[in-house]
């Protein structure tokens, strides 16, 4: 007897089949096959590197899109092998299994419930590219996906591949992609890549500069800067696959992110396209700066509404002030930065991160790679943004004192940020000090200081005045 039209799709999404009866998905897969040069029998292939929470939602989306057209597309994602899922996430995992009846359906039905009935039980240690392979990301237990093409050999993966997705934290992308370089030497084709990654390094000499991971990947590889994009929202990465809506922007070079954006956009899913690779790319780092602050005045004040709402009105002020250094025009910055900061002060992992260390639940000592989060980007984002505008060559005119001091002086948030998270000279409570500072400035004040001066570097961002 078939069952429910409900039910029918569930399986075929859990088995990542989604179709669309008018055929429009295929004809938007035939179009950027044909624009990246493909011939029939020869697919498109397209690796997913780094199986976090949002590089793995992000294959799984594709995969529920397009991995029924298996002629046209191969769609894989790599991660490294051998990290295992401990008994208490083994435990959790299985919970989660017997509570949805589509997800348990397919396990059996691929004859793979029993070992996560074993690992249940201490008999088996599951590891988590193996769970991977069946839909389970070990960062996001909770949200099941479609199975998964996994791959543990980076050469493997990577080697032919026409589309790249880096979903690395940008701490890991340089030197992942240094050793990707060597297995691309003898290619005649240059791949397109799409960075997921927010966060930022700081480049010190000769001149101060931002590294992003687009150009920590183009300087890596040897690919050029036209053949990279950086795709980022407002948004988080289960609600995304369970179908919230949602949006994004790829940025990038015309040629390519039209017709990307037109490739991943889904009825719940919209992609917009821009030509401001840097700046939206360094936005997407410098919200999780703050989002760590905001977690910690969350739990330090006991949810206080009050306080929250200062605390976001003077890092927003200093998020406003920061894009006037790295934008010739920052107030069309103004609506993604704020939406992006949002989101993740409601449900990101940066919040979450400052708020568990404010409770007692993580410690500094644990360093800023989480078990069941992942990569806490926010961390080497407040020390890369402290340290490029500590920078004296930046030094801007202070209004009051009318003297050069450097940008970060106005900004008293990221300094404590990167006292307490980076050196470690105060305590976490130091943050409710800076922010009840009486000598602070009103945040009008300092947006009013960063729009009636001229403070943009275009140097910051490689460009030249």
């Amino acid at each position: 007897m078939p069952g429910t039209s409900e039910e029918m799709n569930q399986n075929s999404r859990a088995n990542g089949l989604i179709q669309n009866s008018n055929g429009s998905l295929e004809e938007k897969l035939d179009e950027l096959r044909r624009l990246m040069g493909k011939i029939e029998g020869d697919p498109l292939r397209i690796v997913g590197v780094g199986a976090g929470a949002w590089g793995s939602v992000f294959t799984a989306l594709l995969q529920d899109s397009y991995g029924h057209l298996r002629d046209k597309v191969l769609i894989r994602i790599w991660r490294r092998p051998g990290k295992i899922v401990d008994k208490a996430t083994a435990e959790h995992l299985f919970e989660v299994i017997n509570s949805r009846e589509d997800v348990l359906r397919r396990l059996i039905r691929r004859c793979a419930y029993l070992k996560y009935v074993e690992a249940r039980l201490g008999d088996r240690t599951l590891y988590a590219d193996e769970i991977l392979k069946d839909g389970f990301c070990l960062n996001m237990i909770d949200t099941p996906l479609c199975p998964l093409k996994v791959v543990t050999n980076l050469q493997e993966a990577v080697w032919d591949a026409d589309i790249v997705i880096n979903g690395l934290p940008s701490t890991e992308t340089r030197v992942v992609f240094e050793e990707i370089r060597r297995y691309w030497k003898e290619r005649i084709t240059v791949p397109i890549i799409i960075s997921l990654a927010k966060g930022i390094e700081a480049e010190l000499e000769p001149e101060p500069r931002i590294i992003t991971p687009t150009l920590m990947i183009s300087r890596a590889t040897g690919i050029p800067i036209e053949n990279i994009l950086y795709l980022g929202g407002p948004n988080i990465a289960s609600e995304i696959y369970n179908k919230e809506y949602a949006n994004a922007r790829i940025c990038g070079a015309e040629r390519w992110r039209k017709p990307l954006a037109k490739f991943l956009r889904q009825p719940h899913f919209i992609v917009w396209d821009n030509g401001d690779l840097v700046t939206h790319e360094v936005m997407g780092g410098l919200k999780n700066v703050y989002a760590i602050g905001a977690g910690m005045v969350a739990a330090l004040t006991n949810e206080s509404a009050t306080s929250k709402s200062v605390y976001f009105a003077l890092c927003t002020s200093e998020m406003i002030f920061i894009t006037h250094l790295l934008a010739e025009e920052p107030e069309k910055l103004a609506g993604p930065l704020l939406a992006d900061t949002y989101v993740t002060l409601l449900k990101g992992r940066n919040a979450w991160y400052g708020q568990q260390l404010a409770i007692g639940g993580l410690s500094l000592e644990m360093g800023d790679s989480i078990k069941g989060k992942g990569m806490i980007q926010g961390v080497s984002a407040v020390k890369g943004f402290y340290e490029l505008l500590s920078q004296s060559s930046l030094s801007v005119q202070h209004p009051e004192e009318n003297k050069p001091v450097a940008p970060v002086e106005f900004c008293p948030i990221l300094k404590m940020l990167y006292k307490v998270l980076i050196k470690r000279e105060f305590p976490l409570q130091a943050i409710l000090d800076a922010l009840r500072d009486e000598t602070m400035y009103d945040p009008k004040d300092r947006i009013e200081i960063a729009q009636t001066h001229v403070f943009y570097r275009p140097s910051l961002l490689g460009h030249r005045p």
